[in-house]
């Protein structure tokens, strides 16, 4: 199986602590992130993913908003460079502790933080990377342990 991923969302579970919208968008966000750490595969998706699906039926969800379908612009296109890949929408990425860590030093320097103008989650963002990503729930161990 695969897990539907929008593309700014690549960037938000960089530094996702167990926090967000509701309860039920948590819970959700929290099994999503452990099949990733498990190894499961990303399908980039155009669009509402797997992470807001919670959301979705919630008057006034932001999900289809052009903002947010802005943001997956440029999170692909920075994404995809900083991997050195060509990421569009439809194709499977596998995160692995490489990438995260070569993502989160892209997070940390700014160089792909052009989707993150304006995220009313912004500043904690940017604390927890300049923490160090401490306490983050994406690994950057290994499925079988070993330190990437």
């Amino acid at each position: 199986m695969t897990i539907s991923i929008r593309p700014h969302h690549l960037l938000c579970m960089l530094t996702y602590l167990g926090k967000g919208y509701t309860p039920d968008f948590v819970h959700g966000y929290n099994k999503i992130i452990r099949r990733l750490n498990a190894g499961e595969a990303i399908e980039i998706v155009s669009g509402p993913d797997d992470i807001c699906r919670p959301m979705l039926s919630e008057d006034g969800c932001h999900c289809h908003d052009n903002s947010v379908r802005d943001r997956d612009t440029r999170a692909l296109a920075q994404v995809g460079r900083v991997l050195g890949i060509d990421l569009e929408n439809g194709e499977g990425l596998l995160l692995t502790p490489e990438r995260i860590s070569v993502l989160r030093t892209a997070f940390l320097d700014g160089s792909v933080r052009a989707a993150c103008t304006g995220c009313e989650w912004y500043d904690l963002c940017s604390e927890i990377s300049d923490g160090g990503y401490r306490a983050c729930r994406l690994s950057i161990r290994a499925a079988h342990g070993k330190d990437a």
